[in-house]
């Protein structure tokens, strides 16, 4: 049956690390793992464990969690790769054989049986320690068809137990995707699975077409990480199943958003605002129109719900704000406004849009207390701050708070001021809240070396999002303001 018990295998931890600027520590890969766990991914590709001591060390940390998920390692066709494997007590490995003419003659400088030969002596050893192997074609879309299925009928018979078709460059297309699966996987004896690149930015397509094509279980990254343009994006896969198709998958999509912020975080790779599903903008509404139709039935201007995903809703104002919008705005935010109240508000919020300012969620509570007379005291007041920094100095930062009335002194360092003292603020919170920084960007008002500069953060805590902004000619105290008025915001 079409979709029926569909497979995931995640590689976030290895194709991930692929992507330039990339380096996660043993913790980064366990806080991952763990996350994907819960997420219910079936495989979590731990990394390559012929890479380093240290790649090792992270591995056999995923490893020592008991995990529910199996633990892979990536193995070439070499047994010294699946001996490094085995010393990090991995349940499988993705042993990857070259395929195509180009990489087995241009990369490897053999020939096709000598590949085979590897394969298969490669798959019997790994077998004869314990090991689940899944088979994998490298660069199978530039590969001659019959040879590629005789490699994996050889590769079964020699024990692989799932075999796996890489579109390595992303060279595939939907419809010949669906007739090569159809014909692969009525001419093999074990599960195929697709593993896509996104180098033509048809990743999800092309795994969907090879799923209804007979594929059991898709290879996918979380937010599309991978090398280059990167791999398919497990949460476009897995809401396309659901969604769109109507078949469970088994993933807790609940936990997806968290796990996209997760690993945006630890990576330093921020997630588009205009990604499917996972992005910034995808359920954040401006527009007037789209609100008022909202308004009236959230599915006028959402194909699906943000809660599904553990996502909420998000009104941005601006010019483009119309009544609907500030109502549901301040509606959201507990004030309950009359007419005219609600006029006035959106008269300014409309000026500050008219001044090509983004609206903040800080700034429209702000507005909205104004107009309705309300005094409110800050729970966090920043006292006093110091920073020091230097190019032989390590980034430190101590901050002195009135949390809740009682004073808190708490220190803390970064890869810079900024960062030290966003940590420092973190500590100190720490006993009323768990704030996370999801996005910081800085813009110059004025020019000169005294430039005003206007920061703008995006905290979260428990998954509820806020954006605030602090302006000063002290980037520093711009972005110590931005984040105090973002925590006030979120406690």
């Amino acid at each position: 049956m079409l979709f029926e018990n569909v497979r995931f295998l995640d590689t976030t931890l290895r194709d991930g690390e692929q992507t330039p600027g990339v380096a996660l520590t043993s913790k980064d890969k366990v806080d991952i793992a763990t996350k994907l766990d819960e997420l219910g991914v079936d495989v979590i590709e731990a990394g390559s464990a012929i890479t380093s001591e240290g790649e090792r060390e992270s591995i056999r940390a995923v490893v020592a969690e008991g995990l529910n998920a199996e633990i892979c390692s990536y193995c070439r066709i070499m047994k010294p790769d699946v001996d490094y494997a085995l010393a990090c007590d991995v349940d499988s490995i993705h042993l990857v054989a070259p395929v195509s003419d180009l990489h087995i003659n241009v990369k490897l400088k053999k020939d096709r049986e000598a590949v085979r030969k590897m394969a298969i002596e490669t798959t019997e050893y790994a077998k004869e320690h314990g090991l689940i192997v899944e088979l994998s074609g490298e660069d199978a879309s530039r590969a001659d068809v019959d040879f590629l299925k005789s490699l994996y009928n050889d590769g079964v018979d020699a024990g692989a137990d799932r075999l796996c078709y890489c579109d390595t460059v992303g060279l595939l297309v939907p419809e010949k995707a669906e007739l090569v699966f159809s014909d692969i996987c009525s001419a093999v004896k074990a599960p195929v699975s697709i593993h896509c690149h996104n180098d033509f930015g048809m990743g999800t397509a092309n795994t969907i077409a090879a799923l209804r094509g007979g594929a059991q279980q898709a290879h996918v990254t979380i937010n599309g990480i991978g090398e280059r343009a990167g791999n398919t994006a497990l949460e476009e896969v897995v809401m396309t199943i659901e969604w769109l198709y109507k078949h469970k998958t088994g993933i807790n999509t609940k936990e997806i958003f968290k796990t996209s912020r997760l690993v945006s975080r630890l990576t330093g790779i921020p997630v588009a605002p205009n990604k499917s599903l996972t992005g910034g903008n995808a359920f954040t509404h401006e527009a007037g129109i789209h609100v008022h139709g909202l308004l009236a039935d959230t599915e006028t201007y959402e194909p699906i719900k943000p809660e599904i995903l553990g996502r909420e809703r998000k009104i941005v104002l601006g010019k483009h704000a119309g009544k609907s919008s500030v109502t549901l705005a301040v509606k959201e935010m507990g004030f309950d406004v009359d007419d005219s109240q609600l006029h006035e508000i959106l008269n300014r919020v409309k000026e500050l849009g008219d001044h090509g300012k983004k609206v903040t969620d800080a700034d429209l509570q702000t507005i909205a207390e104004t107009v309705l007379s309300i005094e409110r005291e800050a729970k966090v007041i920043l006292e006093e701050y110091t920073v020091v920094s230097g190019n032989k100095v390590t980034p430190t930062a101590s901050v002195k708070l009135k949390v809740e009335g009682q004073d808190v002194v708490e220190a803390g360092i970064g890869d810079g001021p900024v960062d030290a003292a966003f940590a420092s603020i973190k500590k100190g919170v720490s006993g009323i809240a768990d704030v996370q920084l999801e996005e910081y960007h800085v813009d110059a008002i004025s020019g000169g070396t005294d430039a005003l500069v206007e920061v703008l953060v995006k905290l979260s805590k428990d998954g509820k999002m806020v954006t605030a902004r602090g302006s000063r000619t002290d980037i520093v105290m711009a972005s110590v303001e931005a984040v105090l008025n973002g925590i006030n915001r979120l406690i």
